[in-house]
């Protein structure tokens, strides 16, 4: 991939204007020859050809510079049909945590009854289906041949549109997430001596046996239940889906 389209799909994917240090921080390469002052040199050059690109009338959307950093937005021009746009899409759905259990349980292992989501989860689940049903998020499946035929229930269409899928296949396989997991876990346990600063510029506070509590606290009950590991991975693999549809709607 070229560095101009690397820059073009970080500015695209950014939420906040991305600055050019960000940039330089993501693209540069750990055995790069070359220094930041000739690779900001080459992002600036690829940036002033995207906001040229994105000039042209045939986008309606640009490159802009604001505060500080670089983000794309549309064009003032296209302000009225972008409007009539956004007011005709669904405001995002808004779950709860026993909610999003429950749908992550059912999108990994429909068709499932409620005894089935119950066990897994560890609570009754009987509340929480009426509200998926309600958010069409889920739907009838017929009923499981076993004794009482409890009801089976598995994700709808409106599942697929609300999280930005083609097909439940597109789900994070537990493989995938662990790994992916695991990689943020690296970043977060294990931060540099002396504590990272916040969003407030004040450094995280440890406690007196040196590590985060919170996160060892929600590590080691996950590591001696199975059962409780998957469904918080299906769950945080469901917030995730969640998050970039939301993202990519706004």
């Amino acid at each position: 991939m070229s560095l101009k389209a690397k820059v073009e799909a970080i500015i695209y994917a950014a939420e906040t204007p991305v600055t050019l240090d960000q940039i330089l921080h993501l693209v540069k390469e750990p055995a790069a020859a070359a220094t930041d002052a000739e690779i900001k040199s080459e992002l600036r050059a690829c940036l002033e050809q995207l906001t040229a690109d994105y000039n042209s009338a045939e986008h309606g959307v640009e490159v802009r510079q604001v505060a500080g950093g670089y983000r794309m937005a549309t064009k003032p021009e296209q302000h009225d049909v972008v409007r009539a746009f956004a007011k005709s899409l669904k405001p995002p759905i808004r779950l709860s945590l026993p909610a999003l259990e429950t749908l992550a349980v059912i999108a990994y292992k429909q068709p499932v009854t409620v005894p089935e989501i119950s066990e897994i989860r560890g609570v009754d689940s009987g509340g929480v289906i009426a509200t998926l049903l309600d958010r069409k998020l889920i739907t009838t499946a017929g009923r499981k041949a076993v004794i009482g035929r409890p009801i089976l229930y598995k994700t709808t269409k409106e599942f697929l549109l609300r999280f930005g899928l083609k097909d439940v296949s597109e789900l994070p396989s537990m493989e995938e997430f662990e790994k992916l997991v695991s990689e943020s876990m690296q970043a977060d346990l294990y931060p540099a001596e002396g504590g990272v600063a916040d969003a407030t510029g004040t450094p995280e506070v440890r406690d007196e046996g040196g590590g985060a509590p919170e996160a060892e606290a929600q590590l080691e009950p996950a590591a001696e239940n199975g059962a409780e590991e998957r469904i918080d991975e299906a769950v945080e693999a469901t917030t995730t889906i969640q998050e970039s549809s939301e993202e990519k709607a706004s």
